[in-house]
């Protein structure tokens, strides 16, 4: 025969049980509101305290303390940006069509405006930077034409800086846009690359024809050289001739026995063994 055996319980022991639930529910909440009531705060961020929706202050980089669920902080970046825009189509003043590698650079400068007006960074840089860094970069790329955009890269990039700055006006600040490439057409690249070895084969040509007429001028200055000086040797050589002979036709005339002299001075003392009828031997001078 079996029995059933029931042990009696403590009077209070459903409510001492529902009162443990309560007690436990109650630190759950009280540690999630705890853990809830503060919040920190990167350095190169703001928080936007926002209460009950509004904004109501802004905290800088730190350790702070809020109204649990009443308040909420929104997170904004006031650190250095850079937005890259990897193939910005324009057209050249001239109708050639490329592709530029654009680069923007900027930081937040009012985080409550940005959460105002956009929400958050993200949501700025679609509905504010980039539309007017598209459009001003197409503008001012179509006031150069191909040539003078590669040539002047300086020049375009400074106007291009000083348009998307004009353009972009709102709690932010542009430091820098930076054109990084520039890619044309290959057709035009290759007229490009084909005129310019068409200038430097005409570069060439001139130089050689420069050397060339370098080369007949120094001959014909050495033939030029060559001939005054033979023809300077020559009256030289005629002048002292010359002297020569009015040297002697003078000391011929001043002295009438040198002829005599000289032709004494080469006999070799040998009387000639003919003579012509009448004449005399030569240097003997008898008298009687």
């Amino acid at each position: 025969m079996e029995r059933n055996i029931q042990l009696p319980l403590p009077e209070n022991f459903g409510g001492g049980f529902r009162a443990s639930g309560l007690y436990i529910f109650a630190a759950v909440i009280a540690l999630i509101l705890l853990l809830s009531a503060y919040y920190t705060v990167d350095q190169g961020e703001r928080g936007v305290i926002l209460r009950t929706g509004a904004i109501v202050g802004l905290a800088n980089p730190g350790l702070h303390f809020k109204l649990p669920i009443i308040d909420k902080v929104a997170h904004i970046t006031v650190q250095q940006q850079t937005q890259r825009y990897p193939k910005v189509q324009a057209y050249s003043r001239d109708q050639q069509p490329a592709d530029m590698v654009v680069s923007v650079t900027f930081h937040v400068t009012n985080p409550e405006e940005v959460y105002s007006q956009y929400g958050n960074v993200d949501n700025m840089l679609v509905r504010l930077i980039d539309p007017r860094v598209f459009e001003q970069v197409k503008n001012v790329f179509g006031q150069f034409d191909a040539a003078s955009a590669i040539q002047d890269r300086a020049k375009l990039n400074g106007e291009v800086v000083n348009a998307v700055r004009n353009a972009v006006k709102g709690p932010l600040v542009v430091e820098s846009v930076q054109i990084e490439n520039i890619d044309f057409s290959d057709s035009y690249e290759q007229a490009v690359e084909d005129r310019m070895q068409a200038t430097v084969l005409q570069q060439k040509a001139l130089a050689e024809k420069a050397r060339r007429i370098t080369q007949a001028d120094a001959a014909a200055y050495e033939v030029k050289a060559a001939a005054e000086a033979q023809a300077h040797a020559i009256e030289v050589k005629g002048q002292a001739e010359a002297a020569a002979i009015k040297a002697r036709g003078q000391a011929l005339k001043e002295n009438p026995g040198i002829p005599a002299l000289v032709t004494a001075e080469k006999w070799d003392g040998k009387l000639p063994t003919s003579m012509p009828p009448g004449g005399s031997v030569p240097f003997l001078n008898v008298q009687r």
